[in-house]
């Protein structure tokens, strides 16, 4: 078990250890398994791009969907990270085991609202995009295998953020490294049929994905059972209505500021679809190479959000701010030098999709345009965790409706019908330059609170 006790104090290294090196320990991690992460995300998309073109424009119609399951069990377990890293820093333990089994009832709670989604749902959703009978089936077909087994999805993302929020990173990120490694072996043999298997293509795509939920799942679940700090009961979990309250206060703004990803991504992809479908399915590519980006940032995040909460709980400002300043010169430096790669290489990052001419004359506009902005998201994105720890999740949620639904779509539909396609792309630096200032806004009020 990874040892979170400072040798020498017998206190939580989140609140006694040299912050550049307690970012440092928390964050690699992290970053390491977002990095695997957002790997998988492209390999899967890769070997589908293979499969058929339309298979891959299959996967980029499902991924609003599968988006949205993804925002309520991520938004859900920061929520349940915040309160349960907050409560250690307060010394109150029983209070963080409570918090534990609440947010654990609060997962299943949404799983089952997927099951339903995707068994009900599937069809009217991908209706809207398309009337082409083997696209839709494909769609359909993979939207519905992964929302209606999420149960691994909705557990594996309650373990890992349990665990981060107790200063546990080694775990987290073997369990999130076990599930992207498993799906990188299974995703070609049950995509194309080797070693015997039948040849499943976009279902197998989606039978190997969840597969990797579930092996993660029980690997967290051995992981949380051996964790120090929390004791929790799972086969009969408690549920405690101010811990609720508490979890849902960060994790509602959490969740829909995740999903509102799925409105933008299904309004983006009514937009360009219109100007040619491989303007939607440059777009789904653009996201799979958007994680590999942002991944690591996240990862950072997740390092970055128990050191803050931790603190805060423990009124010890001048970590906090110092904890946050590193994490933002990382992000800054690290999104500039994506931002290069994306504007001076596009054409080698399509090539990876087995993209066409015409994918790839879409594309390059496409990638080099947005790249522009991601210095400027890495900022925004790492505020998101210190509003998170503080409790004040609600910042970050006005932050990207303003971004994605009212600044981002309108744009998008204006600069195409004034310019066209390739004028569509600016309007995510329009958004991002306001939402930066937003952020920054919403900074100041944080740091009047901070005067303990």
């Amino acid at each position: 078990m990874e040892n979170t006790i400072e040798k020498g104090t017998g206190e939580n290294r989140l609140g006694v250890m040299p912050v550049g090196k307690l970012l440092t320990v928390m964050s690699v991690p992290a970053v390491f398994s977002m990095l695997i992460q957002a790997l998988y995300n492209i390999v899967d998309s890769i070997f589908v791009s293979h499969y058929s073109e339309k298979a891959l424009t299959a996967v980029s119609l499902a991924f609003p969907m599968q988006l949205l399951m993804i925002s309520f069990a991520v938004g859900t377990s920061i929520g349940i990270c915040s309160v349960i890293s907050r409560r250690l820093g307060e010394k109150r333990e029983d209070e963080a085991n409570l918090t534990a089994e609440t947010g654990y009832s609060l997962e299943l709670i949404f799983m089952v609202m997927f099951v339903l989604i995707g068994a009900f749902l599937s069809k009217p959703f991908v209706s809207i995009y398309t009337k082409d009978p083997k696209l839709s089936e494909m769609t359909v077909s993979y939207i519905r295998i992964c929302l209606m087994l999420s149960f691994g999805n909705f557990v594996n993302i309650f373990c890992e953020k349990s665990l981060q929020a107790t200063g546990d990173t080694i775990h987290p990120m073997m369990i999130q490294a076990s599930g992207a490694i498993f799906n990188i072996i299974f995703d070609p043999i049950l995509i194309f049929g080797y070693f015997g298997f039948p040849q499943l293509g976009v279902v197998g795509a989606a039978i190997a994905t969840v597969s990797g939920q579930f092996f993660a799942m029980f690997l967290g679940l051995f992981f949380l059972k051996r964790n120090k700090y929390l004791k929790i009961r799972l086969l009969r979990p408690r549920m405690g209505k101010k811990e609720a309250k508490d979890i849902l206060t960060v994790g509602i703004p959490s969740i829909i500021m995740q999903g509102i990803g799925t409105i933008m991504t299904s309004a983006m992809n009514a937009i360009l679809i219109v100007y040619d479908v491989l303007a939607a399915t440059v777009f789904g590519v653009y996201f799979k190479l958007q994680s590999f980006v942002f991944m690591p940032i996240l990862g950072l995040n997740a390092g970055l959000l128990p050191i803050l909460g931790y603190n805060y709980g423990a009124k010890n400002k001048p970590r906090m701010m110092k904890a946050l300043k590193l994490a933002a010169i990382f992000a800054v430096i690290f999104m500039s030098l994506c931002s290069f790669v994306f504007i001076m290489f596009p054409d080698a990052l399509l090539g990876l999709f087995n993209a066409s001419d015409s994918m790839k004359k879409i594309g390059e506009v496409a990638l080099r345009t947005i790249a522009i902005m991601f210095p400027i998201s890495a900022v925004c994105i790492t505020l998101t965790a210190l509003f998170q720890a503080m409790g004040d999740g609600i910042y970050s949620m006005i932050i990207s409706i303003i971004r994605q639904l009212l600044l981002l779509i309108p744009s998008a539909w204006i600069l195409g019908k004034l310019f066209g396609l390739d004028a569509i792309w600016y309007s995510f630096l329009i958004a991002e330059v306001i939402a930066f200032s937003l952020s920054l806004v919403f900074l100041r009020k944080e740091l009047k609170k901070l005067n303990f």
